[in-house]
């Protein structure tokens, strides 16, 4: 017997969850996601990932700006669903809509709880160096990402592995997992672990994930290589990271980068293969974007345009 399904979510992470679900058999009253928003060169206003999937689907949508007002609850409400599944939705649920559906609202979280709370937990995973991150479906409490446990499942993170292609792994196992703990929920064998005991049993402390800034993207050269090449990786494909040269005003994004031998003041070119100077060690960029151009491998990219060795990004 299937259940009765209300889906929130934004942005492409989202839409793999949504269309699993769906496939799954489960019938979706509503699918939830933020209002359009004005994007590209027009700035037109155009539907979330979410919205187009669901369209596509032949779903219901709705696009409340809040669900603080007592009419939107009651909507909520009118829907008789049996869960909320949450996945990146971008809005705060107020209690009302926590405690609408029967066994309340699962979240899909794109981190090894209670580690990396909060907005951006993929991007802040690789900067700081962790190892490996994973998904966990949570019940899902007013507190930020606080409430108990169902399921999780971890990946390794790779050593020169993108924001973009880190966030395309986690959205497939997010899909895969929350099928799962659904499925377990129907059958009533679903249950849950505080995060003081998982943080106990693996100490793994909290950590809030703050929400990317644009401001954090210029890159300095005068950190170890490690921070730089984590940083590199951390913003690609966004906000990207991004460096000026001595010589201009143009600027590039490093889109990719290791860790690699060399020594020199920071910022300089050690060779004609972007091999760059750091505080401490050096970086080699694996891939970039000229401004206003497309991002290229850092080899296609030299067969157009040669960088000296002895440049310097400021």
């Amino acid at each position: 017997m299937a259940l009765t399904i209300v889906f929130m979510g934004t942005p492409e992470f989202s839409v793999p969850t949504l269309q699993t679900i769906h496939a799954a058999g489960h019938r979706l009253a509503a699918v939830y996601t933020q209002p359009p928003r004005p994007a590209g060169r027009g700035m037109e206003e155009k539907p979330s990932a979410v919205h187009r999937a669901a369209l596509g689907l032949g779903l219901p949508v709705r696009c409340p700006t809040s669900l603080k007002a007592p009419d939107e609850q009651a909507a909520f409400a009118g829907l008789g669903a049996d869960v909320a599944v949450v996945v990146a939705y971008g809005l705060l649920l107020p209690q009302p809509i926590l405690d609408a559906p029967r066994y309340g609202a699962l979240n899909g979280h794109a981190s090894l709880l209670p580690r990396w709370r909060g907005a951006a937990p993929i991007q802040r995973a690789i900067e700081a160096g962790d190892r490996e991150t994973g998904m966990m479906v949570m019940r899902m409490e007013l507190g930020l990402d606080t409430g108990p446990v169902a399921l999780s499942q971890s990946l390794p993170i790779g050593d020169t592995e993108t924001a973009a292609e880190l966030h395309d792994r986690l959205a497939a196992v997010s899909a895969s997992l929350m099928v799962d703990a659904l499925e377990r929920l129907e059958a009533g064998t679903l249950t849950f672990e505080d995060q003081e005991a998982i943080a106990a049993a693996t100490g793994r402390m909290p950590v809030y994930a703050r929400k990317i800034d644009k401001a954090e993207a210029r890159l300095d050269f005068a950190l170890p290589a490690r921070d730089v090449a984590r940083k590199i990786n951390a913003f690609s494909p966004f906000p990207g990271a991004w460096a000026q040269l001595d010589s201009g005003a143009e600027r590039f994004k490093l889109l990719r980068a290791a860790v690699a031998e060399g020594d020199g003041a920071p910022g300089t070119l050690l060779d004609d293969a972007l091999r760059v100077a750091c505080g401490d060690g050096a970086v080699q960029i694996l891939e970039l974007q000229k401004q206003g151009g497309k991002p290229m491998k850092a080899a296609d990219f030299l067969r157009g345009q040669r960088l000296p060795a002895g440049a310097r990004f400021s």
